[in-house]
């Protein structure tokens, strides 16, 4: 079974060629264009890892972490912040 990363990112360019690299080097991807979306998804289908951006609509990325972190499952959460 392969890895499984969820993209947290608002640029579509950078969304795509993150996604595009990483589904290449056959990683399963999960997308999120903003932190509320990406936080749900991340709850819901717990990715091995998570790239988090933080300048986002909705909510920023590092407000997505703090409640992340709130969760079980999430305070051990492996995340990588873009900047």
């Amino acid at each position: 079974m392969s890895k499984t990363i969820l993209i947290i990112e608002d640029d579509k360019q950078i969304m795509l060629a993150l996604s595009e690299k990483l589904a290449f080097e056959g990683f399963s991807i999960f997308k999120s264009f903003d932190g509320i979306e990406g936080l749900r998804i991340a709850l819901e289908k717990h990715p091995d890892l998570i790239l988090l951006d933080i300048v986002m609509p909705k909510m920023d990325g590092l407000t997505m972490l703090k409640k992340l972190r709130e969760d079980t499952w999430g305070k051990d959460a492996k995340v990588i912040i873009l900047t």
